[in-house]
């Protein structure tokens, strides 16, 4: 178990935490949510003893090993996958290391002999000789073939060091796991293990993530980080939320009976507090009233934006009709002849692993590029907004928001535009801020403002979620379910396809698949049609 005692951190004047008690016990994956900025990753720090808070402390049973999620890609660059998977149990790694250092000595000598044979017990209780074998099965778990096991970190790209960064902080059943992120840069196999893999861990886990669904999955309980607060919820995220809102709705109920009790003892305390025969009755009112107290409503430090996309034209039957398309980047061909049609109802989510082959398409559907092979056609009635998952050059200038935004609007009156950035939570001065200097978040949602004003009737959107907090997602997510035009995206949540696209497609090295079906009914045929290849390709090699 692991427990937070009276814990305040304070940055400067302001605190961002205040007398957090809380305990997180064996058995249960803890969903540790908030706004951004409400200190997440910090309270994580805090529990891994990385960061001192200002006042209390973090208590860990004794015994008991706490493995961390870490973040930097670069430490162990200089060692080999399988060895850095079983850093994570730094112990057991450092007697492995010390065995091999004993053994490898040319004047080998009796002390030497006794400890060797001290190492070796030890390493046999600590189950060292599966160390090997347990931490390859986690590496094949999260797709990292056998033949990488003993290659450098220093030679892997970035999702795959997350990958082992991942099976480290899972190795040796630590008693206490801390996940910040860990479904960022995974694929839908990864993602799809890890759940498994949290169902089944029978010890403690908090875990940060903005994946609604992964969080439905795997959380037990939740822990809400607000106002400098920690409550717990029993249940998954949607528990959580639907929990949340009928207590906030519960107390709103409350408080309205409590206020039109009030009003009617003031009514007739005003009215009878001068008449002799009423006096005892106006003073028991006034005991009444100063019995009642309304229940604190203070607002949340959640902020959902207003994202709402509103075609100026209704779409006609004519679409997108794409023949043939075919491109090759850097001598590799990212897309082999490629064919199909958008109809008008059309939502269609792009999905698996070939991201680069879905960027190249968006990038081609939106004039950013232009094919080797093949032709594409929109429909005279339809007008693109276009969402790149690299918004980099657009941004790449000396404009304040408002002048930013202005020169997509057809209105250019000041006041319509900052009612876009308003419903987007640009608030006062915030119009007035560089739009280079703006946070990853802060120029997405500079984006979809962009994307909401030009009321387009299609929409092409490459990983929108990149950077934005959870309630920003379900903010999107929902103004998308409400979209009455024609979208085309990727998106690495869940949830979000699930509820949003009725038509799915995958650009796979055979060519495209194209089901128009919900994500999850996809994933189903798709997880059986992988089944069925296992069975055949065994029943090939008992032949």
């Amino acid at each position: 178990m692991i427990s937070a005692n009276n814990i305040t951190l304070r940055l400067g004047k302001k605190a961002l935490f205040e007398d957090v008690n809380i305990k997180f016990t064996p058995g249960n994956c803890y969903g540790l949510i908030g706004a951004n900025g409400a200190g997440k990753s910090t309270f994580l720090k805090i529990l891994s003893g990385r960061l001192e808070p200002t006042n209390g402390d973090v208590v860990i049973d004794p015994g008991e090993r706490l493995s961390v999620l870490e973040q930097d890609h670069f430490k162990y660059d200089q060692f080999n996958v399988l060895d850095t998977v079983i850093m994570g149990n730094q112990r057991l790694y450092d007697i492995m290391k010390e065995k091999e250092a004993i053994y490898a000595k040319e004047d080998f000598t009796e002390e030497d002999g006794i400890k060797a044979s001290e190492l070796e017990e030890e390493f046999a209780n600590m189950n060292g000789w599966e160390a090997e074998s347990d931490a390859a099965s986690l590496l094949n778990g999260l797709g990292i073939p056998t033949d990488l096991h003993y290659s450098l970190m220093e030679t892997l790209d970035g999702n795959m060091k997350v990958k082992v960064l991942l099976a480290k902080a899972l190795f040796g059943n630590p008693d206490i796991l801390l996940l910040d992120e860990p479904t960022n840069h995974l694929d839908l196999d990864a993602i799809a293990w890890l759940e498994e893999f949290l169902i089944n861990f029978d010890n403690t886990v908090i875990v940060v993530s903005h994946d609604r669904h992964f969080l439905n999955q795997v959380c037990t309980m939740i822990a809400d980080i607000d106002y400098g607060k920690i409550q717990l919820y029993a249940g998954n995220y949607d528990f959580w939320y639907e929990s949340s809102q009928l207590m906030i709705k519960q107390m709103k109920e409350q408080n309205k009976k409590k206020e039109e009790k009030i009003k009617e003892l003031q009514e007739f305390i005003s009215r009878f507090s001068a008449n002799a025969s009423k006096s005892k009755q106006a003073t028991s009112r006034k005991r009444a009233l100063e019995k009642i107290e309304l229940d604190d409503m203070r607002p949340s430090s959640r902020r959902y934006p207003y994202i709402d996309f509103r075609p100026n034209r209704e779409i006609g039957n004519e679409v997108l009709t794409v023949e043939h398309l075919s491109k090759t980047i850097d001598g590799v061909k990212v897309l082999d002849n490629i064919s199909f049609t958008v109809g008008r109802e059309d939502k269609i989510a792009f999905v698996g692993p070939n991201t680069i082959a879905t960027t190249t398409l968006f990038r081609i559907l939106a004039g950013d590029l232009e094919p080797d092979e093949g032709t594409y056609k929109w429909g005279v009635t339809t007008s693109l907004a276009y969402f790149p998952i690299d918004n980099t050059k657009d941004f790449d200038c000396d404009d304040t928001i408002v002048d930013w935004l202005t020169q997509f609007s057809e209105e250019k009156d000041a006041t319509y535009v900052r009612g876009f950035l308003g419903r987007m939570l640009f608030a006062g001065d915030d119009g007035v801020k560089k739009v280079k200097v703006l946070s990853g978040g802060e120029k997405v949602r500079c984006m979809l403002s962009k994307m909401m004003i030009s009321g387009a009737n299609v929409l092409l959107l490459d990983q929108p979620t990149n950077h934005l907090d959870m309630e920003s997602i379900t903010a999107l997510n929902n103004g998308l379910i409400k979209f009455k035009g024609v979208e085309l995206f990727t998106c690495q949540d869940h949830q979000f396809v699930q509820t949003t696209a009725n038509r799915i497609m995958e650009l796979t090295q055979t060519g495209l698949i194209d089901k128009i079906t919900t994500y999850d009914e996809y994933l189903a045929s798709d997880e059986m049609a992988r089944k069925r290849q296992v069975m055949n390709m065994i029943e090939e090699e008992e032949d």
